[in-house]
């Protein structure tokens, strides 16, 4: 636990002030940089390291636990002062937990959590909420009777298991309606667009669709939209990417759950900032969230 000794030292010796700023180099470790939403939670994490006075190292996991895990590797090795990471897998990640604390670095998890491991803070939105959000405006929508597609996200991935959660919790309640095809498209446009083709293919009557980013379903919208089946379809979408408000306000999109990415970014800076420097933090940090619609 030398780099925590470490900082206990930095602690006494800089008091009340703690750390001093130019002297942190921060390691954000991202899920993707090919998603809109995690590149504006990588600026407002940026844009908080820059006000404090940090530095922050970001590096892109490709969506694979194995690159995520080498990047991880790279940072301890570079000894940063704390690890913010964004799994790719909640469950995969956990070595790579272990072994920044055996290295004395603490960490922090943003938007997706780590399965096991000591983790100082947790930011992210409520997901479970989220998904009950997107459920309980898609039975209103659809007047509690029809049938539904879920569209999964990251096999593994605590966003993708929360708002899973929540959206079933929700059709778990309503007789009226079934839920006729459920597949994973790994957060992705180009596989949610591919996915839907066969899902509209296998299934003559879909009534709503829920997916568990906006990449999915903007890439669900284009497979409808391409057979001539959109309009009979409530899509809901999840994380107000821009591309995704656009389309609600086209009428293309019925709904989407608002999170805060940036806030999430910017918020782990400041979490991991504030235990530099000695201060209490909280274990579970929430990030509000919202529905968008016309």
């Amino acid at each position: 636990m030398k780099r925590l000794a470490v900082v206990v030292a930095l602690i006494l010796l800089f008091g009340a002030a703690g750390v001093q700023a130019e002297s942190v180099t921060l390691g954000l470790s991202l899920s993707t940089l090919n998603n809109p939403f995690f590149v504006t939670l990588k600026d407002g994490a940026m844009k908080a390291a820059n006000a404090a006075g940090v530095k922050l190292v970001v590096t892109d996991s490709q969506d694979n636990p194995a690159t995520e895990a080498k990047n991880i590797e790279d940072l301890i090795i570079k000894k940063v002062d704390a690890l913010l990471i964004n799994p790719t897998d909640s469950s995969a990640i956990a070595p790579s937990v272990f072994k920044a604390n055996k290295a004395g670095i603490p960490v922090f998890t943003v938007d997706r959590s780590a399965s096991s491991g000591e983790v100082v803070a947790h930011i992210a939105s409520d997901n479970v909420a989220g998904g009950i959000l997107a459920g309980e405006f898609l039975v209103q929508k659809l007047s509690a009777k029809g049938k539904v597609v879920e569209l999964e996200g990251i096999a593994g991935s605590s966003a993708a298991i929360d708002r899973g959660k929540g959206f079933n919790q929700v059709m778990g309640k309503n007789a009226g309606i079934t839920v006729v095809a459920k597949q994973t498209a790994n957060f992705n446009r180009a596989e949610g667009l591919r996915v839907f083709e066969n899902i509209l293919q296998a299934q003559p009557e879909i009534s709503g669709v829920f997916a568990h980013n906006d990449e999915m379903i903007l890439g669900a919208i284009q497979a409808a939209q391409a057979a001539g089946r959109d309009s009979g379809i409530v899509f809901v979408g999840f994380d107000a990417v821009d591309d995704a408000v656009n389309a609600v306000k086209a009428g293309q999109l019925a709904a989407t759950v608002a999170q805060q990415p940036a806030v999430i970014g910017e918020l782990g800076v400041k979490t991991a900032v504030d235990f530099l420097n000695g201060k209490s933090v909280e274990k579970n940090i929430p990030v509000p969230l919202s529905l968008v619609t016309q």
